[in-house]
Order: C-alpha cells, then sequence, then structure tokens
C-alpha cells in the first residue's frame, strides 16, 4: 500500500551552504530570435522578463511544489543567453539551509522559459494558431553542490 503524502522532516539536519545551477532552451524561430536581438518585441525584452519572473518564481517554490520546504535564499541569479537558435536560461540558487535548491532553480528555469514563450508567441504561432517551431527542451540540473555543515 502507497505510504501518505507528507513534507519529509528536516529539523535534525544542519545547516549548511546549498548550491544548485539548472539550465534550460527554448526553441524559436529564427525571425523571433532576430525580432528579439532587435528590440522588436511587443511585449518588452524576453531576456528581461525572463530574468524577473526566474527571481520572482524561485520565492513561490513551495508554493507550487507543495512538498518544497519554505527556503531563505541567499542569492539567485538567472542569465538568459539568446543564440541563432533560441535562448538558454541559466539559473544559480544559494541558501544556508537544511534542504537542497535544485527544485528552486529548476523551477526558475521552467518560468523563465515559459515567460519567454508567452512574450514571444505572437511571433512564434502559425495563422492557425499552432506552435510547430517552439520547443522548451533541456530541463535540468547540471551542478549541485552541499557545502561543509557551518557553525
Amino acid at each position: 500500500m502507497p505510504s501518505e503524502i507528507k513534507q519529509v522532516d528536516v529539523s535534525g539536519k544542519p545547516l549548511v551552504k546549498r548550491t544548485a545551477v539548472a539550465r534550460g532552451f527554448i526553441k524559436l524561430r529564427r525571425e523571433t530570435v532576430e525580432r528579439i536581438r532587435l528590440g522588436g518585441i511587443e511585449k518588452g525584452d524576453p531576456l528581461q522578463l525572463a530574468r524577473l519572473a526566474g527571481i520572482n518564481s524561485v520565492k513561490l517554490t513551495s508554493l507550487l511544489l507543495p512538498l518544497c520546504h519554505p527556503l531563505r535564499l541567499d542569492y539567485v541569479e538567472v542569465n538568459p543567453k539568446i543564440n541563432d537558435q533560441g535562448v538558454e536560461v541559466e539559473v544559480l540558487v544559494e541558501a544556508m539551509e537544511r534542504t537542497g535548491v535544485e527544485m528552486e532553480a529548476l523551477t526558475a528555469v521552467c518560468i523563465a522559459l515559459l515567460n519567454i514563450w508567452d512574450a514571444v508567441k505572437k511571433y512564434e504561432k502559425t495563422v492557425d494558431g499552432q506552435y510547430p517551431d517552439t520547443v522548451i527542451t533541456d530541463i535540468r540540473v547540471v551542478r549541485k553542490v552541499k557545502n561543509d555543515a557551518v557553525s
């Protein structure tokens, strides 16, 4: 029989510096990429929107993922990078905590990428409203570090 859903008790774990880096990619039409580079997106700069949305979403992770603990975050950095195929978003999250910050980093990547899609959807969809070229891919944790206990 499956066990009951519950949040894990981390109260006995020491506070340690936790770091996680996550990354993901949104594939866009070449014309959309060029429009972003030229500052021609009607809703504004998707890269700045991705930064803001990513930072905000890290703070909301425990509301979106019910079994995640609310964390006191020390640092969040969201780095969107445009290339000829689309935009890669990398997120760094750091905290002195009893549990890891990889879910926060992953959440930020996902929300940042979704905000890019929202900002450029007008330019990505076909005349019948479909998105045959737009794809969010390769969302993953690329690094996770747990330093020694801090007194």
